[in-house]
């Protein structure tokens, strides 16, 4: 087993948790499942070994590898997996321009599963979500999500124009809580360090998040779960606290 490289058809999970939802949601694509012999302490292990039972899959033993893929000493299981893509369904979206930094994108993946939205547009250039670091900073959201790549955000456009297109941009012409959706909509984020350029200002209804002039500006996965949170507000208002 190799170390993952961009490009490869082949990636893999790095812990137990992790592993678990690959094999929850994605057992199709899943190659083989590589433990670490001191597993069985693991309280994850026995769903480990009943979905791969479940579902026919080859559990291997072989510390050798675990160390060999995981930077940490407390990595148990690696999931290996086919890299895939899966077409964007009809609904509500998050699309990322040229987003670059691997643990943020983990981290949106995990709000977005969080506040139920599932399906990701990604514009190129743009952080490679099947690196073993994205896969285990999403803590396995990744998948539950449908994603698909874009060469620019016209190709995305020209298929999802229809909905509600609001970029969240410091020029925006509206505050965000001044905004209801109405229909299908998409939630357009830039780059972490630049943000998106004055061109969206064009498309759709371009929003802001008020802030105090203490700081410049939110970071990206922070404007992401203020801007997931408004947007949803409406199906989470009755929910009970979580137990």
């Amino acid at each position: 087993m190799k170390i993952y490289k961009k490009g490869a058809d082949a990636s893999y999970t790095l812990g137990v948790f992790p592993t678990i939802e690959l094999l929850k949601n994605q057992p199709d694509l899943v190659k083989r499942v590589v433990v670490h012999s001191s597993i069985e302490k693991n309280k994850g292990y026995p769903l480990i070994k009943e979905l791969c039972e479940k579902h026919h899959i080859a559990i291997d033993v072989h510390d050798a590898t675990i160390k060999k893929l995981s930077p940490k000493g407390n990595c148990y299981a690696i999931g290996v997996f086919h890299v895939y893509e899966k077409n964007l369904e009809e609904g509500n979206h998050v699309v990322l321009v040229n987003p670059m930094d691997m643990g943020n994108m983990g981290t949106i993946m995990r709000t977005m599963l969080g506040f139920g939205i599932k399906d990701l547009a990604i514009v190129r250039p743009a952080v490679d979500i099947y690196d073993p670091k994205v896969v285990r900073a999403s803590m396995g959201a990744i998948f539950s999500l449908r994603v698909k790549y874009y060469e620019s955000f016209e190709d995305y456009h020209n298929e999802y124009g229809h909905h509600e297109i609001y970029p969240f941009m410091l020029k925006g012409a509206k505050n965000i809580h001044k905004v209801k959706p109405t229909g299908n909509y998409s939630l357009i984020f830039g780059n972490e360090s630049s943000g998106l350029d004055d061109s969206f200002l064009n498309y759709g209804q371009s929003v802001f998040i008020p802030h105090t002039e203490l700081i410049d500006s939110l970071n990206l996965s922070q404007s992401l779960g203020i801007g997931l949170y408004h947007f949803t507000s409406a199906q989470f208002e009755n929910k009970e606290v979580l137990r």
